[in-house]
Formats: C-alpha cells, sequence, structure tokens
C-alpha cells in the first residue's frame, strides 16, 4: 500500500508537473496565439487599407478613363470640324481662285479708268487754277463793292439829310380826326309804351349838325385845309367866314395811322444816320393827340411812337450787314404843373428833383435822376407805354372825360458804330404828347383850384412854346441877337436842342372836327402856321470816330 501511495504520489507529483508544463505550453501557446491574432488583426486592417487604396486607385482610373473617353469623343468632334472647315476652306479657295481671275480682270480695267481719270485731273486742275484765278478777281471786285456799299450808304445819308433839309428842318402837319359815336348825344324818342331806337335819319342829321364845316380841297398834294362858318348878324343877314390854312401835310380824317407815318418814317431814319429828331403832337384835349402818338392795342392802331421805335429796329438791322452796330435806350418823362416826373421810375412821384441838362460840344440833353432803359427790341416799347400811360396823370375835364394834363416826352437814344469805317454817330428821338391846350371858360376849370391850376400851367407851357418859335422866326429873319426864351417853362427847357436847329423838328397839329371846337382849331391851325413860317438853323449830324467820347 505504501508503495502503491508511493507510485500514486509520484504519479500526482508526474501529472502535477505535466499539469504544470502543459498550462505553461497553453500559457505559451495563448501568448502565441494572442501574438498570431494581433498579427491577422493588424494584416486585416493592411489588407483593408490595401483594398481602400485600391478601390480609390480604381474610382480614380474610372473617372480618368471617363474623362479620358471624353477627350476622344471631344477630339472626334473637333476633327469633324476640322474636316468641315478644311472642306469649306478648300471650297473657298477654288471661288477666290476663280474670284482671283475676275479680279485680275478688274484691275485691268481700273488700270485703264485710272490713266482716263488722272487725264481728266488733269483737265479739273487747270480748269481750278482758272477758277481760283477768277475767285481772286471776284473777291477783289466784292471788297470794292461793299467799299462802293459804305461809300453809297455815306452819300444815301448825305442826300437823306439834304431832301429832310429841302423839306424844311421843322415842319408841320395837320391831322383831322374822325366824328366818334361819343361825340353825337342821340335822342331818344319817348312813346307810351316805353322807349323805342332813335331815328337813323334823324341821327344822321345830328352827325352833319355837330361837325364843322371843314374841307381838303387840295387833292393832289393833301397840304390845305380850309373852315368855314356862317351865322346871322344883328340885322338878319347870313355871314359867312372862311380860313385857309396850308401846311407840308394834311391828313382827313379817314387817314389810317399808317398813312401819317409813312410822312414820318423818314425822320426816323434820320436819328440812326446821327442826327436829332422831334416830333411833338399838338391840340386841345380830346383831338386825338395820344391816341396820333401812342395809338391803340393792335398793330393797325400803333400810334408814331411804337412805329418809329419798329422802323429805328429795322434801319438798324438792315445795315449791320454794313458793318453798323447799334445800342438803344428809351426814357419817358411827364411835365405836370412845371414838374417834371419820371414815368418809368420805381418810386412815387414828386420824391426826386430833376433837372435838365444840355452839353452845348455834342449837343445831347440828360434829365438827372431818370431811369434809362436799354432796348432789345421794339416789342418792349409797347411794355413800356403800357407803364407810362398807367402813371401818367389825367382829369377829367368838359373837353375830353380821360383829359391828359401833362406833357409826355418819350426820348429814344440810339449810338452806333461801324466796325469796318471805324464811323461813329450818336442821336436820339425825341416824341412829344403835348398837353390839351384850351381856354379856361371851355375847358371848364374855373370852379376847381387844382385844375384851374394845371390849366394854367399848360397855357403858359405852351405860350411859352409859342414865344420860342416866334424868338426863333425873328432870328432866322436876321435878328441875330434875338433871345430865345427857353428857360420860361421846363417844356421848351427840355426841348431846347430840339427846337434851336440841332434837331430835325415835326409838328402833328391835331384837331377835332366838331363845329363847338370850332374857336380852338382856328387857334390851334394859326399856331402851327406860326411854326410853319418858322425857320430855324440846319440839323446837325452827331458823328465821330468809333471809341472816341
Amino acid at each position: 500500500m505504501d508503495a502503491e501511495r508511493v507510485k500514486v504520489a509520484e504519479l500526482q507529483q508526474t501529472m502535477s508537473q505535466q499539469i504544470a508544463a502543459a498550462r505553461t505550453q497553453e500559457i505559451a501557446q495563448r501568448q502565441a496565439l494572442d501574438h498570431a491574432s494581433d498579427e491577422i488583426h493588424q494584416e486585416r486592417r493592411r489588407h483593408a487599407r490595401e483594398l481602400e487604396e485600391k478601390d480609390t486607385e480604381l474610382r480614380k482610373k474610372e473617372r480618368e478613363l471617363r474623362e479620358a473617353r471624353e477627350e476622344l469623343r471631344a477630339a472626334h468632334d473637333d476633327l469633324e470640324r476640322e474636316r468641315e472647315t478644311i472642306r469649306s476652306l478648300k471650297a473657298t479657295v477654288s471661288h477666290q481662285s476663280t474670284a482671283h481671275v475676275g479680279m485680275q480682270t478688274q484691275i485691268t480695267a481700273m488700270q485703264a479708268q485710272y490713266s482716263a481719270a488722272n487725264s481728266q485731273v488733269d483737265v479739273l486742275v487747270r480748269k481750278i487754277d482758272e477758277l481760283t484765278f477768277k475767285l481772286e478777281d471776284a473777291n477783289k471786285r466784292v471788297i470794292e463793292l461793299e467799299q462802293e456799299t459804305r461809300e453809297g450808304e455815306t452819300l444815301r445819308r448825305k442826300l437823306h439829310n439834304m431832301v429832310q433839309e429841302l423839306k424844311g428842318n421843322i415842319r408841320v402837319f395837320c391831322r383831322v380826326r374822325p366824328l366818334l359815336l361819343s361825340d353825337v348825344q342821340t335822342i331818344d324818342f319817348t312813346s307810351g309804351s316805353g322807349l323805342s331806337s332813335p331815328d337813323p335819319e334823324e341821327e344822321d342829321r345830328r352827325r352833319e349838325e355837330a361837325k364843322a364845316c371843314i374841307a381838303f380841297p387840295d387833292k393832289m398834294d393833301h397840304k390845305d385845309i380850309v373852315l368855314s362858318s356862317s351865322s346871322e348878324s344883328a340885322t338878319g343877314q347870313e355871314r359867312k367866314d372862311e380860313w385857309t390854312f396850308s401846311f407840308d401835310r394834311v391828313f382827313e380824317p379817314h387817314s389810317t395811322q399808317a398813312e401819317v407815318f409813312e410822312e414820318i418814317s423818314q425822320l426816323a431814319q434820320s436819328c440812326t444816320d446821327g442826327y436829332n429828331v422831334c416830333v411833338f403832337a399838338y391840340g386841345q384835349t380830346g383831338s386825338g393827340k395820344s391816341f396820333t402818338m401812342e395809338g391803340g392795342p393792335t398793330e393797325v392802331a400803333a400810334g408814331m411812337i411804337p412805329r418809329a421805335v419798329g422802323q429805328v429796329f429795322r434801319v438798324a438791322e438792315q445795315l449791320r450787314s454794313k458793318g453798323w452796330e447799334y445800342k438803344m435806350e428809351g426814357q419817358f418823362l411827364e411835365i405836370y404843373n412845371e414838374t417834371i416826373n419820371d414815368l418809368l421810375g420805381k418810386g412815387e412821384f414828386d420824391k426826386k428833383k430833376h433837372e435838365i441838362k444840355h452839353d452845348s460840344k455834342t449837343g445831347r440833353t440828360t434829365v438827372t435822376d431818370v431811369n434809362v432803359v436799354p432796348l432789345a427790341s421794339a416789342a418792349q416799347v409797347r411794355t413800356l407805354l403800357s407803364l407810362a400811360q398807367s402813371r401818367r396823370t389825367v382829369a377829367a375835364t368838359l373837353m375830353n372825360e380821360r383829359s391828359s394834363r401833362s406833357h409826355s416826352v418819350f426820348t429814344l437814344r440810339i449810338r452806333g458804330e461801324n466796325t469796318l469805317t471805324g464811323e461813329a454817330c450818336e442821336g436820339s428821338l425825341n416824341l412829344v404828347d403835348l398837353a390839351g391846350s384850351e381856354r379856361l371858360e371851355k375847358s371848364g376849370a374855373a370852379g376847381d383850384k387844382d385844375r384851374l391850376r394845371e390849366t394854367q400851367n399848360i397855357n403858359k407851357s405852351l405860350s411859352a412854346l409859342g414865344d420860342v418859335i416866334a424868338a426863333l422866326g425873328e432870328k432866322g429873319e436876321g435878328k441875330s441877337d434875338k433871345h430865345i426864351p427857353y428857360r420860361n417853362s421846363k417844356l421848351t427847357y427840355l426841348l431846347q436842342n430840339s427846337l434851336s436847329g440841332n434837331s430835325k423838328t415835326l409838328m402833328v397839329l391835331n384837331l377835332s372836327p366838331l363845329a363847338t371846337h370850332l374857336n380852338e382849331s382856328l387857334c390851334s391851325l394859326r399856331f402851327a402856321t406860326k411854326v410853319n413860317n418858322t425857320t430855324i438853323g440846319t440839323a446837325k449830324k452827331q458823328s465821330r470816330l468809333a471809341g472816341s467820347s
């Protein structure tokens, strides 16, 4: 038993050793297995990476293959297009070869034409040389004609002035206005049922009775006017009186504004030639002076002021081609109760004291502190006339409901320079609308203090005008030492240079056609005759060299 126990113990020891060795071998195998498992795992990971890289490379190769196929397809397309282009170019070359042959033919023809054209050019050059020579002659002729034109213009001015002097440097026109509806008071025939229309025959009879007996016997030259009247003496006998007057021109009632201005237009042109011109309207209140000078709102009714200014602008424009350049300016004054008012001023009347200045060297008359307006067109004058008319002093008298109680003086100054000849000139155009002349008992002013003073001042200034004209007449008869009373009124002093011989002067006598105004008309006609018989000096041209003062 002990031996078996020993064997069992040895066996157990051996088995223990074997078991320990087996465990040790198992551990070693497990370690080897773990190591192998790790290597297998690493190999799998490496293999997976390689697979991914291969897949990526494969996809890249597939993409490159697709791109290469696309490039190949594009290359095939380009090749086809190039082949088509080559075929087209071959066709073009073939066509152009044919065209080249045609062009060679045309070139040959053009060379022939060129040779012919050269021959024509030679002919044209010779013609151009001839025309150039003729043009030079024509330019010389143009210069000669322009010189002749300027000399002709100078001669025209001289002859025009001579004609005006032959007509007289102071002239008188007479104008009788037509009978107006307001001149005749119609009769209303009353019946039991009320008022009826007036009898046309009765109205015509009344119109004839209202007219003064005025005749115009000179149908050729229109220079005479005859007034007549008949009255019954204390013994019952009929007494007839007749008065004949002659003037430079007499205008009948049907005469138009255009016909009157036609006689004045030459005087207006003298203004652009460097002369002072004065046109003044004289006559009793209501005789048509303002209508003659200023006119109405229409072109047909335009008066002497807008027409004269328009004439000056037209002449100035015509002379532009002959080297003349003109500048114009205007002023509009009123003389009321021996006080000068500026009708174009912005302030109230009588706020400024205006003084009249005469320059003996230049013959220019100026008034201090008045508004002088540069004039760019004739249309501008109409605006000035409207402004002046709204400011002019008017009042009612027995002679006229809107009687002008002041003298108005429109002055247009014109300065001209000729850039070709170096000549310069300066002229002025005075257009005067005198206040109405009538006796105190006729005007109805005796019962009104203000109207009385107005009428006295008007008559005083018109009387002073008559005294000046009478003195000028005596001086013209040889009384060289005769004193001319210009300073007796503002009117005559303002118009001193227009009356003293330095101006071409025209008086337009306006007459009423009414029989009730016969005595006033006779007074006006006698005064106009005195003016017409007056001789004044020769008008002087206001000229100088351009650039001199």
